[in-house]
């Protein structure tokens, strides 16, 4: 009672220190204590209700003021949110802030912001550029001081007028390396921060790159046959004379058709000047270093005798130094798949430069949250990361991302689920601790009828990407607006925990939601996890819990991915008992595959299997086979996944428009309530 009204009484002191001028940066006085509300069996955090924000857009900003204001922002949304950051315009600027319906004031400049809060910050935490992992560890410190994270260089403009921060911790040639600065944190700051979540946030990004990089290159050579399985693997031969003529010559790999994945991979690559090799090299080995000019997100893989590969929207560019006066310089590469060569003379930037970012920083220095960003693919990484997760309870949520990339999604949601801790991708979720302070609206999901069960093929799409909570926030909000959706019926993946997260977010996708549109649970329920990788003794009593809040977000129909060392796995008898006691489920789509179908397991419970795709000529390629195969004498049931990066419902709309009057397009609630009839199940 006594903590009851003690927020109480704060929450008063905030609102009356308010209600005096037109803007929140009228407020002068510094809150005494977190208005943070967390019930214990609350999933996320509430903050205290939104009442005036004061803007900043940081856009463009440096990296280091870009930390310096999300760590502002925690410290002071942590009694009452007031700040809002404009970081991203994916979906525009102001879409979501405008959506809030709250009185807010752009600031011409993010210094005034600084200015108005100074009093209410303790000082600063100083990091150290030379070891980039510093920035976590002066977030974690910011959390527990109160303080905001400054570069060297911006310390020294907050230590002077009229700023007059003092500097609470310098971490400059505190640590040697990454390994050396997260031990430290563990052993002297893990005791102080909160144990109900963990943040894991890569330490930098990669730098803006400017709009025209593309025009320093031209292409030299392209696939034109949108190949995926190397059918189309040779040694190319590759003039690159027309770049001669300054010292360096950029040799740029893309991929050619960047909706489907399937772009550049290269295994080989001989660089000739007038005959005479100057470089050989397969990725990923020692020679292939000293060329790699920009690795941006490509990666490499062990497959085909070793290659480096980029899908996508990613890239990679190799850097050669051709001797004074060459007349000639040619390449041979063995390459497959889509690829896109192109080749300039002109010094592009590289994403390889880094600056610290914010985001998700906000939250985590607001909840007092470690912060730490290990590889679960290096050894001693690994056992620190291990060492964390065994500390917190069954049913803690992992709040941001892992590194290196899919292989580090793959290793490091395993790792968590074996510990009892569920993923939320939420390391580009900007202004959690201003959603944090909205509110459910009361909302009665419309339960759509299914149709007659007949001799038809039953399609089903599902948009991907539902384990991705700034998805939610970003390209979801894109796809929903997209002028086509309600067209075809379309299952959009999302997270129950935006019932705590961003309860605004939740309100609009199910108050501007179509009779054709359902949004149900994205992997593997109310969190990303892993179910045959959960330990077997805390996974029916987290199933119990976080039902509630597919119950009270309506996402009652779950998507589910389960993997072990890295493969896709079938539900275990057990786990798949567990779906069918807790969540009583009409049904349960499974994994990401290259074929679909139906199983009834355990005779109650039907299971869909997913066969993504990322084109529309996918779709209609897998239904025409579906189509193929079927004997028209009993209802077939499809599932198609769609990559969200790639799709969009006017794609869909175009999709289903070219199929013949034997298919029918359905939402996943009338799916499964077709698979039972067509089963003999009871309907739910």
């Amino acid at each position: 009672m006594i903590r009851k009204l003690t927020v109480i009484g704060l929450a008063i002191v905030c609102t009356l220190s308010m209600s005096i001028g037109a803007s929140a940066a009228d407020s002068k006085e510094k809150p005494q204590a977190s208005t943070i509300t967390w019930p214990e069996k609350q999933a996320l955090p509430s903050f205290s209700k939104i009442k005036q924000l004061d803007v900043a857009d940081i856009y463009d900003a440096p990296g280091d003021i870009k930390i310096l204001m999300a760590t502002l922002q925690g410290v002071v949304n942590r009694a009452e949110p007031r700040i809002y950051l404009l970081e991203n315009k994916e979906e525009g600027k102001f879409t979501w802030l405008n959506d809030l319906n709250v009185t807010y004031k752009v600031r011409d400049d993010y210094w005034q912001i600084v200015r108005t809060y100074k009093k209410e910050i303790n000082g600063m935490i100083v990091y150290d550029p030379n070891v980039p992992d510093s920035v976590n560890v002066a977030t974690t410190l910011a959390g527990l001081k109160g303080a905001v994270v400054a570069s060297p260089e911006l310390a020294k403009k907050l230590q002077a007028e009229p700023y007059s921060l003092k500097v609470l911790d310098d971490l400059q040639g505190k640590f040697k390396d990454r390994l050396d600065a997260y031990t430290w944190q563990y052993e002297n700051l893990w005791s102080q921060t909160t144990h109900r979540m963990l943040v894991g946030l890569s330490p930098d990004t990669s730098i803006r790159l400017p709009d025209n990089q593309g025009d320093l290159f031209k292409v030299i050579a392209q696939d034109t046959t949108q190949e995926r399985d190397g059918k189309n693997r040779k040694v190319y031969d590759l003039d690159l004379s027309a770049s001669l003529g300054k010292s360096d010559v950029y040799l740029r790999f893309d991929d050619a058709f960047a909706q489907d994945g399937w772009g550049t991979a290269v295994h080989e690559v001989t660089i000739k000047a007038d005959g005479n090799t100057i470089a050989k090299f397969i990725p990923g080995t020692p020679e292939e270093k000293p060329f790699l000019y920009d690795a941006q997100s490509s990666q490499v893989s062990e497959g085909n005798g070793g290659h480096r590969f980029a899908d996508n929207n990613r890239y990679f560019i190799y850097k050669f130094t051709p001797p004074a006066g060459a007349k000639q310089l040619t390449a041979s590469v063995d390459m497959w798949n889509q690829y896109k060569v192109s080749a300039g003379n002109e010094q592009p930037v590289s994403s390889e430069q880094k600056e610290p970012y914010g985001y998700l920083r906000d939250y985590a220095v607001a909840n007092k949250a470690m912060v730490f960003w290990l590889d679960s693919n290096v050894p001693e990484q690994k056992a620190l990361f291990e060492k964390i997760l065994s500390d917190v309870k069954p049913g803690t949520p992992y709040l941001g991302w892992f590194s290196n990339d899919v292989d580090g999604e793959f290793s490091g949601v395993e790792i968590t689920s074996n510990h009892g801790v569920y993923v939320l991708a939420a390391d580009w979720f900007s202004n959690l601790t201003v959603f944090s302070g909205t509110k459910a609206n009361a909302f009665k999901e419309k339960a759509a009828q299914a149709p007659k069960l007949e001799n038809k093929i039953y399609v089903t799409y599902t948009f991907s990407e539902g384990d991705n909570f700034q998805y939610n926030q970003h390209k979801m909000r894109i796809l929903w607006d997209d002028p086509s959706r309600g067209k075809v019926p379309l299952n959009w993946t999302s997270s129950p925990l935006l019932y705590d997260g961003a309860p605004a977010m939740l309100n609009y996708f199910r108050e501007t939601a179509t009779d054709n549109d359902l949004l149900i649970a994205g992997p593997s329920g109310a969190g990303y996890f892993y179910p045959n990788a959960w330990p077997a003794e805390s996974f029916t009593a987290f199933l119990k819990q976080s039902y509630s809040y597919m119950e009270k977000t309506g996402m009652t129909i779950p998507y589910v991915l389960n993997r072990v060392n890295s493969e896709n796995v079938p539900l275990s008898d057990a786990h798949a008992a567990a779906y069918i006691k807790e969540y009583k489920p009409q049904g349960l789509f499974l994994s990401w595959e290259d074929r679909h179908g139906v199983e009834i397991v355990g005779g109650k419970l039907p299971v869909s299997t997913i066969q993504g795709i990322s084109t529309v000529q996918d779709g209609q390629k897998i239904l025409a086979d579906a189509k193929a195969k079927w004997d028209g004498k009993s209802p077939l049931f499809v599932s198609l996944g769609l990559l969200a990066w790639s799709l969009t419902p006017s794609d869909i709309a175009e999709l289903q428009a070219s199929l013949g009057p034997e298919y029918a397009a359905v939402r996943a609630d009338q799916y499964f309530s077709l698979i039972r009839s067509a089963n003999g199940l009871p309907a739910k």
